[in-house]
């Protein structure tokens, strides 16, 4: 019986052990939580593996597989068309939500696009509703045996909720009325909501669980060959983060991710992530996720942190 062996070095662990816990303590009061997985022979380490963090803008991506797997099953058409109305609007970020009623008329390809390249809440909500709502995509992944990821909201749900606000009303889609509306509400208990939405176990993955996902990704495990090349091809365009995992990386690695990022009151950052796949020159490959939550850094802090960890990664695997 044929034995495989992998090729690629074994991942220095006890070294991206100490890097990251230093890493780790230059970033507190934040929680830092990251997962390193070689693609080839499955070795893998994480840091606060088993800790759920909020996803943000993270969970496009289990929801983009579970948009993929409806339409692989013939379910739903990626040329099914759509016309979208005032009351299907979701806040920033969405250039849909900000064209509206400029555009109104969408295929589900374009919003399918429009979610994962450019980070679109409305794009979003109104695939996830097609396909069931955030119940069917945690079934989804449940059923694919990757409980430690759950998608519970809507963003039009979700992001009023992070701050205590009221429910959310579609003059909110403007990101300065949003934060106007955000205002209103008292100070502490903004910060009381953040707090709750930190420690909630609804919208978050943990390192391990992102792992988990992106190497069954990788194996074409969760879509069809061709909505996977699909999938990272659009993950590779992703405009969003670039400053993250991307800048961590030698110039000539290709990544695939997909970046999560909250918004920031009383200078708190709730969620500030980049998780993916990278290849570098030689064709090794990497899932890397990487998660903040609670962090009082300025946003280029925050994106140095997550730098750090890809630079301490690309030492550890040789």
């Amino acid at each position: 019986m044929p034995v495989t062996v992998a090729t690629t070095p074994r991942i220095d662990i006890e070294g991206l052990g100490r890097a990251v816990s230093a890493i780790a303590g230059a970033a507190r009061p934040a929680a830092l939580g990251v997962g390193l997985s070689n693609l080839e022979s499955g070795q893998a380490y994480t840091f606060n593996g088993d800790r759920r963090f909020p996803m943000q803008s993270v969970f496009k991506l289990p929801l983009a597989a579970a948009v993929l797997a409806e339409a692989d099953a013939g379910r739903m058409m990626l040329a099914e068309p759509f016309v979208l109305t005032e009351e299907q609007l979701s806040p920033a970020v969405s250039p849909i939500a900000a064209a509206w009623p400029g555009r109104r008329d969408y295929t589900a390809q374009a919003l399918f696009e429009a979610m994962v390249i450019d980070s679109d809440n409305t794009a979003a909500d109104v695939l996830m509703k097609r396909i069931g709502g955030p119940g069917a995509v945690t079934a989804w992944l449940t059923a694919r045996r990757v409980p430690e990821v759950r998608v519970d909201r809507y963003e039009r749900e979700l992001q009023p909720a992070v701050y205590g606000m009221p429910s959310f009303r579609p003059a909110w889609r403007d990101g300065a009325r949003f934060a106007e509306a955000r205002a209103a509400t008292p100070a502490p208990e903004r910060l009381a909501a953040m707090r709750r939405y930190m420690s909630d176990p609804r919208d978050t993955a943990t390192p391990r669980g992102m792992l988990e996902f992106l190497q069954m990704l990788d194996r074409q495990e969760l879509v069809s060959p061709a909505s996977t090349k699909r999938l990272i091809e659009l993950m590779g365009r992703t405009r969003r983060g670039g400053e993250r995992i991307r800048a961590g990386l030698p110039r000539d690695a290709f990544l695939a991710h997909r970046p999560g990022t909250s918004g920031v009151d009383q200078g708190i950052s709730t969620a500030h992530n980049d998780v993916g796949i990278f290849t570098l020159a030689d064709r090794r490959s990497y899932a890397l996720a990487v998660f903040l939550s609670g962090s009082t850094l300025d946003e280029g802090g925050r994106d140095r942190i997550i730098a750090e960890v890809t630079r301490a990664a690309v030492r550890a695997v040789g």
